[in-house]
């Protein structure tokens, strides 16, 4: 059940949800650790070090932030280049290839609470947008099942297309909140990045969301989350929740 910090919540006092993807509606975080994990592997890489330096932020500036931590620096290179290591996009492709890979074998489903919260809002006809800052938004939604459950997508490639700033920065949830003609004051923003809650912050969203997927419950809210939950079905009507066996 929601905690008293949070159990007056409800979807129906909005008019739309802005949701990252990746920890958020679909368990991809554990396939990019993975991904990463694997490109980083010769510098004494750790699961501390995903949610500190890569976590929620667009590919390269992962891949940039974590090898500052390293004191090593390599030219950006241009994101033609092949996967390798030497450069930042060279690096970055390498793990984009990398997650793919897993992706493809072993596939992707959303997470109970997610779903079940995705079939209530489309019930109660609140529409809902992805903005993350993967580049495999799409893909991923497409093998978990949920191309047509969103009505915009804002993913790494719409913000490098348009020159946005990536998360903590509040341009992603803006143009989601824009393309589906709400306003940030009406528009709840989910988020389980540091990163990410930041970028809703920062937006002065009416809520900003944090599942504690990892980053730490004190972490989020002291970065911009208004309530956190360890996961979406503690939000759930009663009857909801029952029914679909979240808790």
């Amino acid at each position: 059940m929601p905690s008293a910090a949070h159990a007056d919540f409800d979807w129906r006092a909005f008019d739309a949800v802005l949701f990252d993807l990746d920890g958020v509606i679909t368990p991809t975080a554990e396939i990019h650790e993975h991904a990463w994990g694997e490109l980083f592997a010769p510098y004494d890489y750790s699961e501390a070090d995903y949610l500190q330096y890569v976590d929620g932020k667009p590919r390269y500036d992962g891949v940039r932030s974590f090898l500052e931590s390293r004191n090593i620096t390599l030219p950006d290179g241009n994101p033609s280049d092949a996967p390798g290591d030497a450069t930042v996009c060279a690096m970055g492709n390498r793990k984009n290839e990398l997650f793919n890979l897993i992706l493809d074998r072993d596939g992707i489903a959303a997470y109970p609470g997610s779903q079940a919260t995705l079939d209530l809002l489309e019930q109660l006809e609140i529409p809902a947008a992805i903005v993350s800052s993967s580049r495999n938004a799409v893909p991923v939604l497409r093998a978990a099942g949920l191309s047509e459950r969103f009505d915009v997508v804002v993913d790494g490639v719409v913000v490098a297309d348009l020159g946005l700033d990536g998360k903590p920065a509040p341009d992603g949830y803006l143009l989601g909140a824009e393309r589906l003609g709400t306003s940030p004051e009406r528009t709840v923003v989910v988020e389980d990045a540091v990163s990410g809650v930041a970028a809703g912050a920062n937006g002065k969203f009416a809520v900003t969301i944090g599942v504690d997927r990892g980053a730490g419950a004190d972490v989020l809210l002291r970065n911009g989350a208004t309530f956190v939950v360890n996961d979406l079905g503690e939000l759930l009507p009663n009857d909801h929740a029952t029914a679909t066996g979240a808790h």
